[in-house]
């Protein structure tokens, strides 16, 4: 192995203990790794733009600021009180109904956006009701990493498993994704009911002040709410069509973006521009410069050979040592780190001799999203919906929350175990 390649590792390590410690903000630290490998000559600055995937990044924007401008209307708001008045104000009901939301909208708007949006509605349901919020946040952790899972635009690591793979488009996502998250999402709201029914009991008196609540107080823009629907819906007519049009999901996201834009006005601009979760975006932007410097002094090629050794090249057992690897790895350090030195690899195991790839990209998506639900800090939305909790005065434990996600998260994997199993080396 070269000096380069143990400089590169170095630095990898290095930035990868500090992302995993949390002394220093996440995308410091991945930006200062990515720069010392540029600042090393390990890459040059032309390869590291290379490897910098503006697909993601085009992606993620579009998508932020299409979120931002929905938000003002209220409508998320809306969605989640209704829910509670169709649930009765039963908590139990609630906890199912708003699971439901969280996994959906994961789905298509991205989990982190998602929690960041029905988070406060649930700190003013469970206030109504007088309950401990944490039980309905820990399932809305829970359910949105389930629910981002099922599409290419739900989850960091789809994303950027997606823009990686074109041939990956929003439509096989769907088709490969979906149907075993609609499985796992039964089995973990079953399971999150057994855990909290004895917890989230109220009166009749407070349920009865959830049926007083008016939803419609909430929407405070029906103009923009009806240009808003309009143009989400045909953003996500355009993911799906995005294979047969040609079109990268950046550019169907940003066009989708700046048409409610032209839409609505520039007094909208720089509210949502400032929405825009800039902090995410230099991560991803320090992260994949820094697996530039694995790939380009073929460390990566080195760690993919040895997989296939161990797994003899054979793509059921290599796509399964995907899965619990990602699934495990996943759970403890952020997985969107993961994946981006985890795209590369396969790839290369795609030169090495498996030819049909699909099922191990299914298997890293299941194990990175659903794996990310093992621990407080498996995924960004588990520390978003914390650090909202800790703001409102509730602590969310590590350990009280993992007592709780890991089993679940062993669970789904087991269950996405053997749909990898029966649907892509049996049936």
């Amino acid at each position: 192995m070269t000096n380069q390649a143990l400089f590169a590792i170095a630095i990898f390590l290095v930035t990868y203990a500090f992302i995993i410690s949390e002394k220093l903000h996440r995308t410091i630290v991945a930006m200062s790794g990515g720069i010392l490998m540029v600042l090393f000559g390990i890459v040059s600055q032309e390869q590291a733009i290379h490897h910098i995937d503006f697909n993601t990044l085009g992606l993620l924007i579009g998508m932020m600021i299409l979120v931002a401008i929905t938000a003002q209307t209220g409508v998320f708001k809306y969605v989640a009180i209704r829910a509670a008045k169709v649930a009765k104000g039963k908590p139990i009901r609630i906890l199912v109904y708003l699971s439901l939301i969280t996994a959906v909208a994961s789905a298509f708007l991205d989990n982190v956006t998602t929690v960041l949006l029905i988070v406060p509605v649930t700190f003013s349901i469970a206030r109504q009701l007088e309950l401990n919020p944490i039980p309905f946040l820990i399932s809305e952790i829970i359910t949105s990493n389930a629910g981002g899972t099922a599409t290419l635009i739900g989850d960091p690591p789809n994303i950027m498993i997606g823009s990686s793979v074109p041939e990956l488009d929003f439509m096989k996502f769907l088709v490969n994704l979906s149907p075993i998250i609609i499985v796992i999402m039964a089995v973990t709201v079953v399971c999150l009911v057994l855990i909290y029914r004895k917890q989230l009991v109220t009166s009749p008196e407070l349920s009865a002040k959830i049926m007083q609540l008016n939803e419609r107080d909430e929407i405070t823009d029906s103009r923009l709410l009806k240009k808003s629907l309009t143009v989400m819906g045909l953003t996500i007519i355009g993911f799906m069509l995005h294979g047969a049009l040609h079109l990268e999901s950046a550019t169907i996201a940003l066009t989708g973006a700046f048409l409610l834009l032209l839409l609505t006005g520039e007094h909208y601009l720089e509210d949502a521009i400032s929405k825009v979760e800039w902090n995410t975006i230099f991560f991803f932007i320090g992260l994949f410069v820094l697996v530039s410097g694995l790939v380009e002094t073929g460390v990566i090629k080195k760690l993919a050979t040895e997989a296939m050794n161990l797994t003899g090249g054979d793509p059921l057992n290599t796509s399964l040592l995907i899965l619990w690897l990602s699934a495990i790895a996943s759970a403890f350090v952020d997985n969107i780190p993961f994946v981006a030195t985890m795209i590369p690899m396969i790839k290369e195991m795609g030169a090495l001799g498996i030819t049909n790839l699909e099922p191990l990209w299914w298997s890293l998506a299941l194990g990175a999203c659903l794996g990310g639900n093992g621990t407080l800090i498996g995924a960004s939305a588990n520390v978003i919906v914390a650090g909202l909790a800790s703001k409102e005065g509730y602590h969310i434990g590590f350990f009280s929350f993992m007592k709780v996600a890991f089993p679940l998260m062993i669970i789904s994997i087991m269950i996405a175990h053997l749909y990898v199993y029966l649907r892509y080396f049996i049936w």
